[in-house]
Order: structure tokens, then C-alpha cells, then sequence
């Protein structure tokens, strides 16, 4: 007769907790390297998130599906198209502008490094000194004191990487955009899949059908406090820089409205963009910092504060989880994740409400 066997000995709550440390390392690289095929995933899912109600409407309208899929994203492409067109002209001047922009920066910092008390002229002392005593360190003969710095990378290069990165961001939206079609043409037929896949019992499909209800609503909210903050935003832009005579105002509000749809990263481009600008105009670097310091103001309560606030409120998170998600999701995806950080922390937070086994890592983000 056999020995009863031992009962296998249960895992130690350290050892359980190794191992969801080391899967969530494993997610976050994976996450990482398949960046080119998630990013467009991601965005054609929330696409589908956003643009559903209309297709729905339409529905109701006794539109087909496919139809009205068609219909919306042919419309929202031309919305965009239509922005495009009217600010075009404007956009065309002043990128044949910015030869003198540059030449005239150019000239302002040469002037500036002229003076003999310069902060800048102190820096590149420093750094010089600096230099030649890492060069003696190595038994190398230090360059001379009044050596030129070396010369920055060519323009052309910087400008053809640019490029490219516009082309791959164009890219990853045809794509996103065609994943949405599929799904709104496709209806609730993956909703239903999901709801069948969650299990035989009725509770766990229960389960799922909220998960899925509060996903809908939290990427709904998400989209609509970014429109509402960023055309606040743009319409103070505008109204500050008509106020105080900057040309092609309505183009730098189209500008910071849309940059601003990148969160914390677009303040800074608008910033550095209208200050050239209000320097160009203005000619002097003082009015041109007042400007720019102007807008990062409106930047900064508009579209961050506002901005987050209204993201916590909207998806029941504390504005420290939202600012934190957002570093996180930059890190990890660029730009692309300033975007998508936080409808994606909000769909987490839908899901951990729900589940008893991620209760706690929820309540984290949790207000």
C-alpha cells in the first residue's frame, strides 16, 4: 500500500510577491519592445471608444453600421482636413520666416555673448577649464582658452529625423484609424465574445458587462474634459495675443490647442514656438520672454491644473496618479503615451473597482 503523498507546500507571501514584481517587469518590457504594434492598437481602440455614440445615433437612424462608420470617420477627417486648410496660409508664412528667425536669433546671442559679464560667456569658461583638466588628467594636452566650440549637428539632419517621425506618427494614425472602422463596422460582436469568454456563471459576466460599461464611460470622459480644456486654452491664447497685437493670433491658438493634446510636452512647444514668434515681431528678447512666460502661465493652469484636475475628477483618480501615470506611460511610449496614459490608467481603475484580487493595487489611483 503507497505512502500518502505530502501536500505540496503552499508559496510564501514573499515569494508571491517576487513573482508579481518580476511579471509586471516582464509586461512593462514587453510593453516597450512591441511599441510599434500596441500604439496603434491602443489608439484605434479608443478611437472606437470615442466615435461609438455617433455611429450609434446613426444607427438609430436607420444608417447601416458599416455606413455610418464610414460616415463618422469621413467626417472627423475632414473636420481636420478643414482646420488644416484654414490655417494653411498662415502656417506658410511662417515657415518662410524662419531663415530670418534663425538668422536673427543668431545675431541676438552673438550680441549677447559679446558682453563681458555674459552668464553664458561664464559657462563657456567653465566648461573650457573644465576640459583641459580632464585632458591633463589623461596626459593630454588641453585645447587653448579661446578655442571655438565645436559646431552643432546639421540642421538638415535634425530636420530629416523630424521627418521621418512625422511620417511614422502619420503611419501609426492611418492605422489606428483603419482598426477603428473594423471595430465600429464590427458593432458588439467583440463585446459579446469578451462577455462569453468571461466565464459559464452569470456573475462573472455580470462582472464583465460593468467593466466594459464603465470603460466606455471613462474614455468618453477622458475625451471630452481634453476638449473642453483645450479649446478653453486655445481661446485664451487667442484672446491674450489679440490683445496685446500678435499677429496670426488664431494660428498660434490653433497651435496650442492641438499641442496641448499631448499633455505637459505641448506646453513647452507652444512656449518655445510663440516666443520666437513674439520675438520676430517684437524684436526684443524681454518682450518676447514676457510673452512666452505669459503663455506658459495659461499652459500651466489651463492645461495642466484644469487639465489634470478634471481627469481626476472625471476618472475617479487623485491627480498625483494621473501625473505619475503620465511619466510613466512618456517613458514608456514617447509622445504616444502622454496621449494614451491617462484613458488607459482610468480603464485600469474601472477594472481593479471590480475585481476583488486588484482592489488594492485600485485603490492607489483612487481619489
Amino acid at each position: 500500500m503507497k505512502a500518502p503523498q505530502a501536500a505540496a507546500p503552499a508559496r510564501s507571501r514573499p515569494a508571491d510577491v517576487a513573482l508579481m514584481i518580476l511579471a509586471a517587469l516582464a509586461t512593462i518590457a514587453v510593453a516597450k519592445w512591441a511599441k510599434p504594434f500596441l500604439v496603434p492598437l491602443t489608439a484605434g481602440i479608443l478611437i472606437a471608444y470615442a466615435l461609438k455614440p455617433v455611429v450609434g445615433v446613426l444607427e438609430r437612424w436607420h444608417v447601416h453600421r458599416v455606413i455610418g462608420a464610414v460616415l463618422v470617420l469621413a467626417a472627423l477627417t475632414g473636420v481636420l482636413a478643414g482646420v488644416v486648410g484654414l490655417i494653411r496660409n498662415d502656417a506658410m508664412a511662417v515657415l518662410s520666416e524662419l531663415p530670418d528667425a534663425a538668422r536673427r536669433l543668431r545675431m541676438a546671442a552673438q550680441e549677447s555673448a559679446r558682453e563681458p559679464r555674459n552668464p553664458i560667456t561664464h559657462l563657456r569658461q567653465a566648461a573650457a577649464e573644465l576640459s583641459r583638466a580632464a585632458a591633463e588628467a589623461v596626459g593630454a594636452g588641453g585645447p587653448p582658452a579661446n578655442a571655438a566650440p565645436q559646431p552643432a549637428p546639421e540642421l538638415r539632419e535634425w530636420g530629416a529625423a523630424q521627418s521621418t517621425k512625422f511620417l511614422e506618427v502619420l503611419a501609426e494614425l492611418g492605422l489606428a484609424a483603419l482598426l477603428a472602422l473594423f471595430l465600429l463596422a464590427t458593432g458588439d460582436m467583440f463585446r459579446r465574445k469578451v462577455v462569453t469568454l468571461a466565464g459559464p456563471t452569470l456573475a462573472s459576466r455580470r462582472i464583465t458587462v460593468e467593466i466594459l460599461d464603465e470603460i466606455d464611460a471613462q474614455v468618453q470622459r477622458y475625451l471630452l474634459v481634453v476638449l473642453i480644456t483645450n479649446t478653453l486654452l486655445a481661446l485664451c491664447v487667442w484672446l491674450f495675443l489679440w490683445s496685446i497685437g500678435m499677429e496670426r493670433a488664431a494660428l498660434w491658438a490653433t497651435i496650442a490647442g492641438v499641442l496641448h493634446i499631448v499633455p505637459y510636452a505641448g506646453a513647452a512647444a507652444t512656449t518655445v514656438l510663440i516666443g520666437i514668434a513674439a520675438f520676430m515681431q517684437f524684436g526684443t528678447l524681454t518682450s518676447a520672454l514676457g510673452i512666452a512666460f505669459a503663455i506658459f502661465a495659461l499652459s500651466a493652469a489651463i492645461g495642466m491644473g484644469l487639465l489634470s484636475w478634471l481627469q481626476g475628477r472625471a476618472g475617479h483618480m487623485n491627480p498625483v496618479a494621473v501625473f505619475v501615470t503620465l511619466l510613466f506611460f512618456g517613458w514608456l511610449w514617447g509622445g504616444w503615451g502622454l496621449l494614451l496614459g491617462a484613458p488607459l490608467v482610468a480603464i485600469f481603475r474601472a477594472i481593479s473597482e471590480r475585481l476583488p484580487s486588484m482592489q488594492g493595487v485600485g485603490e492607489l489611483v483612487a481619489p
